[in-house]
Order: C-alpha cells, then sequence, then structure tokens
C-alpha cells in the first residue's frame, strides 16, 4: 500500500475502536492485597482522544476483560461505546458499527494480540502497536512506532487528524494565547 492509498483510508475515518490492556495500557495488570486492580494510561492517549471527539469523531472500546478501572478511564474521556468482557471481537465490532450507521470502511481498530485479529484484518484501518504480537503487526495496515500504553493512541489519532487536515487547528488551539 503506498502512503497516498495510506492516507485515503486514515481520513475516512470515522470511528476509532481500541482494545485496552496492551493498547491503552502497557499490558501489565496490578492486583493488590484486597483484590483491587490498576492499570496505567498515558495522559496523550487521553488528550488525544479527547481531540478526536472534539472534531466530531467517535471513539470506544471493544476489550476481553472486564474492568472497573476501564469503565471509570472510559467515563472521564467520554467513551460511550464500551463493551467489556468480550470473546468475540468481531461480532462486538459489527454490531457497535451498525449501531453507529458506519461501514467498515470508516472504522480504525488499534490492538496488540491474537483476540484482535479478525477486526484488524477487517477494518478500513486495522493497526497494531509496536510491541504487537507478529501476527498482528502482519495483518496491520499501519503499526504504530510507539508501545502500547506509551502513545500509541495518540500517534495512530495525529496521524488520522493530519491526514483530514484536523491537526493543526487542535495545535492551533492550545497554541494560542489565553485571555
Amino acid at each position: 500500500m503506498t502512503s497516498a492509498d495510506l492516507d485515503r483510508r486514515l481520513a475516512r475515518v470515522q470511528l476509532l475502536l481500541l482494545d485496552v490492556d496492551g493498547v491503552l495500557t502497557d499490558g501489565g495488570v496490578t492486583y493488590d492485597d484486597q483484590g483491587g486492580e490498576s492499570k496505567t494510561f498515558h495522559i496523550r492517549d487521553g488528550l488525544a482522544l479527547r481531540a478526536w471527539q472534539r472534531a466530531g469523531l467517535r471513539a470506544g472500546i471493544i476489550t476481553g476483560r472486564s474492568s472497573r478501572v476501564v469503565e471509570r478511564r472510559a467515563a472521564e474521556l467520554g467513551i460511550e461505546i464500551l463493551r467489556q468482557g468480550i470473546d468475540d471481537k468481531l461480532t462486538a465490532a459489527t454490531t457497535v458499527i451498525g449501531e453507529c450507521g458506519l461501514s467498515w470502511e470508516e472504522t480504525a481498530f488499534l490492538g496488540d494480540d491474537l483476540p484482535d485479529l479478525p477486526v484488524v484484518a477487517r477494518c478500513g484501518v486495522g493497526a497494531a502497536v509496536a510491541d504487537a504480537c507478529a501476527e498482528l503487526r502482519h495483518a496491520a495496515v499501519l503499526v504504530t512506532t510507539l508501545p502500547g500504553g506509551r502513545g500509541a493512541v495518540r500517534e495512530l489519532i495525529e496521524r488520522m487528524l493530519k491526514a483530514r487536515g484536523g491537526w493543526d487547528a487542535i495545535v492551533a488551539h492550545y497554541a494560542a494565547p489565553r485571555t
């Protein structure tokens, strides 16, 4: 695929779907003695997701695990599409895309491991984080330079917004003097 072809695909995306562990986080899960769970999210991924939504675009999460921490992070970011405990991500993605009135070509999915493979292979922009398993990186049309949990989501969003000509407006919003 040429760079121009990839840019056309990136510009067409209206819906970004994400896995959590290994994508929004580095894949680590920490348990405390009381059975609580913690995850670490990269703040720049969050900023990019908010910018994506302010640009009138949609974001959602489809993850195999269920976690209150993920519910909290999704709520914090205004992400209303949240599917947890999903074994069949392809079926879940198909449902979400239909509910949004979109097509596969208007959808991007960023994953890191084998459960993400069917969705990555089907999306207009199937993407893998830099440290994804080899099979997913091979199937993806785009592999980020950054690993999961370390800004890979931001990298993908920035590329999609640049392809559609919207990144400069976001930068200008922050660069503008405030009074």
